[in-house]
């Protein structure tokens, strides 16, 4: 009996053995043509390698046209701090900002200024908060309230710093009362719900809006408009922009309105930068137009040179 079970054990060992010799062979053949075929493919990779480039030559008149935009950029501003004079084109909000605080002091109302629903760390709040010092200075020198209501900390002390600033500047910082720029809350609606509940009782003659907006946009433009107040809005959200142009009297639109904040500010470095970015406009203006035109003249060649131009073109500024 013994010597049976020590037979069919030694055959099983055998017959195991046997199996993984047959499978090991297979993947040894393959796992030796495997590496057969890497180092074939491993020289062909190489020169593959060897003739990429680390610049794509196809984009250079994109590449010049970016450095022609730069140049004019960095010109406008050593042009600004040579000290001669830039011309901006005036915009009609700017020009209402005098009246509208005016007309708030006559009738004896209060101004409100809303810098948008964001953070510092928003474009279009720094931008606001620009404007809020031109604001200040007019309302200052005509001795008028402003209130300035903010829903995030930072923009309130940022707000008061300008406000006070402005202040000093119209030569009368006793008037200034940073008990009229508040922060109220971070939550969306419920700063919207303490603006607007604000604008019915005070109802405000003149109201400002000028920064990030969102929901908030057409509930603020509405209450105001419901009160009589004269409203200047500007943001660069072009959801938007549709409401406050609805309601609104005055609305800067998009880079209008940062233009305005650079406008104000008076800094030499911002309108030369303008100046240089207008020059960047009118550039792509250009090409478009002249793409636009070979584009419609090779239509009627397509193996024409105006149809390779227009291609050209193109493919160079990433059609």
């Amino acid at each position: 009996m013994m010597r049976e079970i020590r037979e069919r054990s030694r055959s099983t060992m055998l017959f195991a053995a046997t199996a993984a010799a047959a499978i090991a062979i297979p993947c040894c053949i393959a796992l030796a043509e495997g590496e057969a075929a890497v180092e074939a493919a491993a020289p062909s990779a190489t020169a593959a390698a060897a003739t990429d480039s680390v610049f794509r030559t196809d984009r250079g008149p994109l590449a010049i046209a970016i450095v022609i935009v730069c140049g004019a950029v960095i010109g406008g501003i050593m042009l600004a701090r040579s000290g001669r004079p830039l011309k901006i084109r005036r915009l009609a909000a700017l020009d209402a900002v005098d009246e509208a605080i005016g007309r708030a002091t006559e009738m004896g109302r209060s101004v409100l200024f809303v810098p948008g629903i964001q953070d510092m760390t928003d474009i279009q709040t720094v931008a606001g908060i620009t404007i809020l010092g031109r604001v200040a200075k007019t309302a200052a020198e005509y001795d008028a309230k402003l209130e300035v209501p903010t829903c995030r900390s930072i923009v309130m002390a940022a707000a008061r710093d300008a406000v006070q600033a402005a202040h000093f500047e119209a030569g009368r910082p006793e008037t200034y009362n940073e008990g009229n720029i508040n922060y109220l809350t971070d939550e969306q609606f419920g700063y919207v719900a303490a603006v607007t509940g604000s604008m019915v009782r005070d109802k405000p003659a003149a109201c400002f809006y000028m920064g990030a907006f969102y929901a908030e946009s057409l509930l603020f433009a509405e209450n105001g408009n419901s009160i009589g107040a004269i409203q200047i809005a500007g943001t660069a959200e072009p959801s938007q922009l549709p409401f406050f142009v609805a309601a609104c009297d005055y609305t800067l639109i998009g880079e209008e309105f940062f233009a305005a904040s650079a406008y104000l500010s008076g800094e030499r470095d911002q309108l030369g930068s303008i100046k240089g970015q207008d020059f960047g406009k009118l550039l792509a203006v250009g090409a478009i137009l002249i793409g636009c035109l070979l584009a419609t003249v090779g239509a009627f060649a397509p193996e024409g040179a105006v149809a390779h131009a227009a291609e050209t073109i193109k493919t160079t500024f990433g059609g």
